[in-house]
């Protein structure tokens, strides 16, 4: 077992051992020699109502973890300041009052009831608990949520960029929480932040900005170790929760929940951001589970600030076009991400990587690994697509053209890639879809310790989106414009034709 948060009320621990996301086996918790958790099925698990400063010991079957924990400076109960957790009264003056006003390193607890709120703005050196039986509901008038700026210019000339739309600077109404240029914060507990946008008209003609482009959820601009624990976050405008030009960030044994078929509500969407844990999370979306993002074209060649440094681990994607997406706005670059102990169900794609000419020389990923990870009922469990036709100029013959272009600064780059210790059953159109560049392949793909079987029933469905690929169903692996692939112990069973094709592939080894 190894800590991995931890608050001044609240611990979460995770097993170490190569289950994907569910233990093998039901187990019960011991704080102290005393039983608090009866049968947990996962292999992370919180516990909360702790007191601050006190050394404790878990135990695990025959496994004992110890941790003691953190302090506080003072202890504010939201109920004693005047907010009202009757789902009518607006807190959001109070609420923010209380923000401002509280001590460095105070804790804010937010006890069973629901608080109507608009947007609020975090400040630094703060934890806020939202117990259990607690929900902060959003606003619904759009009228009342401020808008961000895209940049700011300083005093000094220099340019802060604010708030961001798809990967390029953009004015955006705040999120009902929303974190700009703070540090040390964390929100844990088992309480719920509903943005109530099915009440609202933020998912009608979701497409054309009215005022600003929707919120997100939580939205952390410039923000420095920022942790979510054990909350659930629904109902969101937009994505769930976008951390942007951000590092140090846990999101740790959360919940993230938006109907299947509400627009844009990716689940977490980190952007030019490094050392981001998502750990223990469960996913059910109306996008992208995850899409890891840098900017587009400008934004990426003029900060060249990758996403790097990230794990994804223990986590359950439900719904959702993709698991684990990078893309398609990702100009700045993806350096080293690991996804392990990983369940997706149901989702369309399981990797999903989107990028295309025009993202620019800077757009490159490399460093990604995939291990240990079960899927079911994914349509097409890996994909690396260079020829994305979204955007308005998406589908033009720059974009879509087979042949070898001119390699120049709007060439992206895909590097090494490692799939081991997969399964993925109920597969509907193909195993795996590669497609690189002619003038620019690929480098390596490594797939290691892989089965992949089809469903009965398959759906036909194009393995990605690109301009003039049809539906799928049944197919191996196809890789095309790739420099180097590495195959070892892969099996595929019940396909169509030939388990393999390939295309303009210079090193094959089985």
């Amino acid at each position: 077992m190894q800590i991995i948060f931890k608050s001044a009320t609240s611990v979460s621990i995770e097993l170490q051992n190569k289950d994907i996301y569910y233990a093998k086996e039901p187990f019960d918790v011991f704080l102290n020699e005393k039983r608090v958790l009866q049968d947990v099925k996962t292999n992370v698990f919180s516990l909360y109502g702790l007191k601050p400063g006190t050394s404790y010991q878990v135990q695990v079957g025959d496994k004992l973890t110890e941790f003691k924990t953190d302090t506080y400076s003072a202890y504010i109960d939201v109920l004693e300041h005047g907010m009202i957790g009757d789902g009518i009264f607006d807190n959001t003056k109070r609420f923010q009052r209380i923000l401002d006003e509280a001590p460095k390193n105070s804790y804010i607890y937010i006890g069973p009831g629901t608080y109507f709120t608009g947007p609020i703005f975090l400040r630094s050196h703060l934890t806020i608990e939202l117990a259990k039986g607690a929900t902060i509901l959003g606003e619904t008038d759009r009228n009342k949520y401020p808008i961000l700026k895209a940049q700011i210019i300083r005093e000094d000339g220099s340019i802060f960029e604010q708030s961001t739309w798809e990967g390029t600077p953009a004015d955006t109404y705040a999120s009902i929480i929303t974190g700009i240029e703070v540090e040390h914060v964390k929100i844990i507990g088992e309480g719920i932040i509903d943005e109530n946008a099915q009440n609202s008209d933020w998912w009608v003609n979701h497409k054309v900005m009215r005022g600003a482009w929707r919120p997100k959820g939580v939205f952390l601009t410039h923000c420095q170790h920022i942790g979510l624990q054990g909350i659930t976050v629904k109902n969101t405008p937009s994505w769930n929760i976008h951390p942007y030009f951000s590092n140090h960030l846990d999101f740790i044994d959360i919940q993230l929940e938006s109907p299947a078929d509400s627009p844009n509500t990716d689940g977490c969407n980190p952007e030019s951001c490094s050392d981001v844990n998502l750990i223990g999370i469960r996913f059910s979306v109306g996008d992208d589970c995850i899409a890891i993002k840098s900017g587009k074209f400008e934004m990426g060649m003029k900060y060249r600030r990758p996403t790097e440094n990230m794990v994804v681990r223990n986590c359950f994607m439900n719904k959702g076009h993709g698991a684990v997406v990078l893309g398609s706005e990702c100009s700045g670059g993806i350096r080293n991400l690991v996804v392990e102990q990983c369940y997706f169900y149901d989702t369309d794609r399981g990797l999903r990587i989107k990028t295309r000419r025009g993202r620019g020389e800077s757009m490159v990923i490399d460093g990604v690994t995939f291990n240990n990870i079960l899927m079911d009922h994914v349509r097409t469990p890996l994909v690396m697509n260079m020829y994305y036709f979204c955007d308005d100029d998406g589908k033009t013959e720059y974009v879509w053209s087979k042949e070898a272009l001119k390699v120049d600064e709007k060439t992206p780059f895909l590097g090494s890639f490692t799939f081991k210790n997969i399964v993925a059953k109920n597969t509907h159109a193909a195993a795996g879809f590669f497609y690189g560049l002619k003038e620019m392949p690929i480098k390596s793909i490594t797939i290691e310790n892989v089965d992949v079987t089809f469903t009965e029933n398959p759906e036909p469905f194009a393995p990605a989106m690109m301009s003039f690929l049809e539906p799928q169903v049944k197919q191996g692996f196809q890789f095309r414009n790739v420099e180097a692939v590495y195959l070892n112990n892969v099996r595929i069973d019940g396909q169509i034709g030939e388990p393999y094709l390939f295309e303009g592939v210079n090193k094959i080894v089985k």
